[in-house]
């Protein structure tokens, strides 16, 4: 998203420089912008069902760029144990580092990137031995099937 866009402009920019998607005033509601680790400019914004149809997995104009547009969708996770669907503080299990999945919190840890393992896929893989996935990464890491495997659920699960 380019710099002078920001959540109170975005649903005019969107209207006016996106003439083909006939979209309304009031089809967009901004909610939150953030900057990722690569400093992208990101803004999710609520819609409906019939304009997320037009513009899901479209790119559209914003200022002098071309921006791509997908859903947003999050999965929940503890920081306590590294397992997903729940909080820190709704957290029963034991602390379980997300790089090694050993028992130590993640300032502790001084495994070798080449040792990482995901609890929530080694999880998987003693509860379903006929279908074992690799374990080898860390529980944050984003290709993660564990993760993917939420996210896709959550995506099922949502109503559009």
């Amino acid at each position: 998203m380019p710099e002078g866009i920001n959540a109170d402009n975005i649903e005019e920019a969107i209207i006016r420089q996106n003439p083909d998607l006939n979209l309304m005033k009031g089809s967009t509601v901004p909610k939150f912008t953030h900057v990722t680790k690569r400093m992208h400019r990101n803004a999710v914004v609520e819609v409906g069902s019939e304009t997320r149809k037009t513009l899901t997995h479209r790119k559209i104009k914003l200022g002098w760029q071309i921006c791509r547009t997908d859903d947003y969708i999050t999965a929940t996770r503890c920081f306590n144990c590294s397992k997903f669907n729940h909080r820190t503080i709704e957290c029963r299990g034991e602390v379980t580092c997300p790089l090694c999945a050993g028992p130590h919190n993640l300032k502790e840890c001084k495994s070798d990137p080449k040792a990482y393992k995901c609890t929530n896929c080694e999880t998987y893989n003693r509860h379903n031995p006929n279908k074992k996935i690799s374990a080898d990464h860390s529980a944050l890491d984003k290709r993660c099937p564990s993760l993917q495997a939420i996210l896709e659920k959550n995506r099922l699960n949502t109503e559009y």
